[in-house]
């Protein structure tokens, strides 16, 4: 199985319909991705375009995952133009499609995010995921750590609460 990850310059018609089907597939699967399931393309598609126009101001770089020549998964790497914060980014919406998952492609994926923020000159990556999934030893193990959380900021339903957690990882 061959697995790359790339930079994508410019999203087109195509790619952005792949990358809303992807994101409401992931989200119905259970996958902590900004939505709770059940969502449809109508509950993504502001989000994917909020995205989406960070790349055209510059400030947004998507990681798409490809295996076999397949599209099977994305990231945002988000950045900011201020001077102080210019040596770090935000990894977000980082997902992959259930058809590619429990093969390692997420690793592969939030590897090479690596390699385009350090391609970029970026020294430290940030990301934020939803307690109560497994998630932080995934993030552990690709060289992430734990540095706080945010008790029950996340509220899936009713009396479901879940803790947000920061990790950070030198590139």
């Amino acid at each position: 199985m061959s697995e790359t990850v790339e930079r994508v310059d410019h999203v087109d018609d195509d790619l952005r319909a792949w990358m809303l089907s992807c994101w409401v597939d992931v989200t119905n699967a259970g996958g902590a991705v900004g939505f709770v399931a059940p969502v449809d393309a109508d509950d993504v598609r502001p989000t994917l375009d909020e995205a989406l126009a960070g790349m055209a101001a510059g400030t947004t770089t998507t990681a798409l995952l490809r295996v076999d020549g397949e599209r099977a998964g994305f990231a945002f790497i988000v950045g900011t133009d201020n001077q102080l914060f210019r040596h770090w980014a935000t990894v977000l919406r980082l997902q992959v499609h259930p058809r590619f998952q429990g093969r390692g492609a997420g690793r592969v994926l939030l590897e090479g995010v690596s390699d385009l923020a350090r391609a970029d000159g970026l020294e430290l990556l940030h990301l934020t995921y939803r307690d109560g999934l497994g998630l932080g030893r995934f993030y552990e193990a690709a060289g992430y750590q734990e540095v706080g959380r945010l008790p029950g900021m996340i509220r899936v339903a009713p009396g479901d609460d879940r803790d947000s957690v920061l990790m950070v990882r030198k590139v």
